[in-house]
């Protein structure tokens, strides 16, 4: 069929397309690549990827390709699925023959519910999607597809058994010949990143059980699954033919270094083609991996702290004690590895004391750059089902994101209310950033190049717009 691959737009600045991540407004315009929809876009000859968002393209440009296709799949999420469901809607006004599916977590915990919902949606593709996709595009009967949830001809639901999961991932061709083929790399951008940057995933899955993790419950699962190393490095030359503006390379993977030996034979074979690159990391790598990757381009990591009370560790299965993550951190700022260190405040066991822990725990380990988020409670994670059986979440209003896109608080405990830990994050903000020794090093890296500085000072006007719009959320709860 000839298939449209659509991340649909929403809200402005909302980056649905962030894979690992949570899916909302950032607090500095930030899009990561749209790799959940390119990579069964790249196993369909003739298809197109629209993302949306970054492009700036509106909903009329979208409908107007309607009668161009017979099939449209759209990336959703929880914070999106309304507004991508009302996407479908207008297409299908304009091309009543166009079939519609989503794929995406939302629909992996819940096919029954996202289409009793949405009538207009003709399928659900189910946990690891990719090939259950390509099945539907190649016209094979949706009875006999594993993976998917359906409306029969009668509009009765049917979920088929499900697909099993992949072992061999070197069978998935490169998504970056679909960001060649439809995107304008330029147009993503992540704040911690040089740019122009490409990411993609070397494998899928994660060991550890952080249970507010959405992709491992959902759709990756937790054995990390990798594509070989030459695979990996083929797909590193090509970008480096094709794209050769890039400046930095991004393995989206959970966690890269969850298999430290393949992480130092790719970073080996990086390190002969020159390139600079970054990944995502638990803070428990040994100094010794840390070196390897460095002397092969490694520039940054970025590291899900999440807390600096041991204790709400403990109760969130993150699998990692407080002083390794410090003597990790040290570590990595005597090798000058920069770190992107990201946090969470609202957690179970959070309280007025936990948070100033965890904001002086930041200050003291000190990593380059931070990212804080509110406690997001997605269906089909551990956190969801403990909050609902707790009374930690009204499920009638669990929205994530405002009618902006901006994340708001869902999770409140007898001991601390959804105010105090939205109001929590700009604290975090301030009391890291606005230190002495922070805004000096700033300063300095600003002086250094002026690149840098054009970029800071951008920042700086976004997050305090952004801080404007939370303002606004705060007085509107």
């Amino acid at each position: 069929m000839r298939t449209l691959f659509l991340q649909a737009p929403t809200f402005d600045g909302f980056d649905g397309g962030a894979g690992s991540r949570y899916q909302a407004k950032r607090e500095i315009k930030s899009f990561w690549y749209p790799t959940w929809l390119a990579q069964p876009a790249a196993l369909v000859p003739n298809s197109k990827l629209i993302d949306a968002p970054p492009h700036n393209i509106k909903l009329e440009e979208i409908v107007a390709q309607a009668n161009d296709f017979d099939l449209v799949v759209l990336h959703t999420s929880v914070p999106s699925f309304k507004s991508d469901v009302k996407t479908v809607e207008a297409l299908k006004a304009a091309n009543p023959k166009l079939i519609a599916g989503l794929i995406g977590a939302k629909v992996a915990v819940d096919a029954e519910g996202s289409m009793a919902q949405a009538p207009c949606i003709d399928f659900c593709a189910r946990n690891e999607f990719d090939f259950t996709v390509k099945d539907v595009a190649d016209g094979v009967p949706m009875s006999e597809i594993k993976g998917l949830s359906y409306r029969d001809s009668n509009g009765v639901v049917i979920h088929n058994p499900d697909r099993e999961i992949m072992t061999d991932m070197d069978q998935l061709p490169f998504v970056t010949s679909v960001y060649k083929r439809d995107l304008e790399m330029e147009k993503y951008f992540i704040g911690y990143l040089k740019h122009p940057y490409i990411s993609f995933y070397s494998g899928r899955g994660c060991k550890s059980r952080c249970t507010f993790c959405l992709w491992p419950q959902t759709v990756g699962g937790h054995t990390y699954r990798t594509r070989s190393v030459a695979h990996v490095i083929e797909e590193i030359k090509y970008c480096l033919k094709e794209f050769p503006q890039t400046k930095e390379f991004f393995f989206d993977d959970d966690t890269f270094t969850d298999n430290l030996p393949r992480a130092e034979e790719i970073a080996r074979e990086l390190g002969k083609l020159g390139v600079t690159w970054s990944c995502n990391a638990k803070a428990n790598v040994p100094r010794e991996t840390l070196k390897v990757l460095k002397e092969n381009g490694l520039r940054l990591l970025l590291v899900g702290y999440e807390s600096g009370n041991q204790q709400i560790l403990n109760n969130i299965k993150k699998g990692m004690r407080v002083e390794v993550a410090e003597r990790f951190t040290k570590d990595c700022h005597d090798l000058g590895i920069a770190i992107h260190g990201t946090f969470i405040v609202g957690l179970p066991g959070e309280t007025k004391e936990t948070i100033q822990e965890t904001i002086a725990f930041a200050k003291r380990i000190n990593p380059h750059t931070i990212q804080v988020s509110l406690a997001a409670p997605y269906p089909g994670t551990f956190l969801y089902k403990q909050a609902v059986e707790n009374g930690w979440l009204d499920v009638e209003n669990a929205e994530l994101v405002d009618e902006n896109g901006v994340q708001i608080a869902p999770l409140h405990y007898p001991h601390l209310s959804h105010s105090e830990i939205f109001s929590a994050v700009e604290e975090f903000y301030k009391k890291f950033y606005f230190r002495a020794p922070k805004i000096a090093s700033i300063v300095s890296e600003m002086v250094r190049s002026p690149d840098m500085m054009k970029r800071r000072l951008r920042e700086g006007v976004e997050f305090y717009r952004f801080l404007k719009e939370r303002q606004g959320t705060a007085k509107a709860a």
